[in-house]
């Protein structure tokens, strides 16, 4: 098993030239594990200009303002081919996407996520004093429990031969009123937050991303190389 994984920041970029380059290190990897090569595992940090993303079983209505709107707010739209429903991608959050061989890991898809959720929830525990946990049937990690209850990261992957794509979306210092403009993941009862939202203040993000790459790699049992 390799454990090893390279990090990769792309910084600020488009989305559709961050799905393309995440499809071509994909693809790669589906190659060598069809060839019976070896493989390796990549985790990548973006940050996307305003875009919404719909997962491939998701509801077109969770968009709730026309196509030809989005100019409007500077957005673009997106239908994709990750699992999950529509979410929102934009300045000030991280973007993360493990293309992982889930067989380094002895793990399967199910246990994958559950890791993704705990990366994030160490991460906002440990790193930052938020309480988070994960909702039943509802992928991700949230706030709170009832009425007040609110998503702070959204997850939707993809997965073939046990290789991932795709992966979270974590709202640091986010913009949350482009979340008004969709049902994010298709509820209407839930909120969204943001780290920032909740201590009051921005904070660092390349500091937040220092750190969240810490925790996913001490979840995973991993190493950078």
């Amino acid at each position: 098993m390799n454990k090893t994984i390279q990090f990769v920041d792309w910084g600020v970029l488009d989305y559709q030239q961050a799905w393309d380059k995440q499809e071509e290190i994909f693809s790669a990897q589906l190659e060598h594990k069809k060839k019976g090569e070896p493989t390796s595992n990549t985790l990548i940090f973006v940050e996307h200009p305003h875009v919404y993303t719909l997962g491939k079983s998701g509801d077109e209505h969770n968009l709730l303002i026309a196509e030809n709107l989005l100019k409007r707010i500077n957005a673009t739209y997106y239908k994709v081919n990750r699992g999950g429903d529509i979410t929102y991608h934009g300045p000030g959050q991280i973007v993360g996407y493990p293309i992982l061989d889930l067989e380094h890991f002895n793990i399967y898809l199910k246990e994958y996520i559950h890791k993704l959720e705990e990366s994030i929830i160490r991460f906002l525990k440990l790193d930052y004093g938020i309480d988070s946990h994960r909702l039943e049937g509802a992928t991700g990690v949230w706030l709170d429990e009832g009425p007040r209850q609110r998503k702070i990261c959204a997850i939707g992957t993809k997965a073939s031969r046990y290789i991932t794509m795709h992966g979270f979306a974590l709202n640091i210092n986010t913009d949350l009123n482009y979340f008004n403009y969709i049902n994010p993941c298709g509820f209407t009862d839930k909120g969204v937050t943001s780290i920032a939202k909740e201590l009051g203040h921005e904070i660092d993000i390349e500091d937040a991303k220092r750190k969240l790459a810490n925790r996913f790699a001490e979840v995973f049992e991993a190493e950078y190389v």
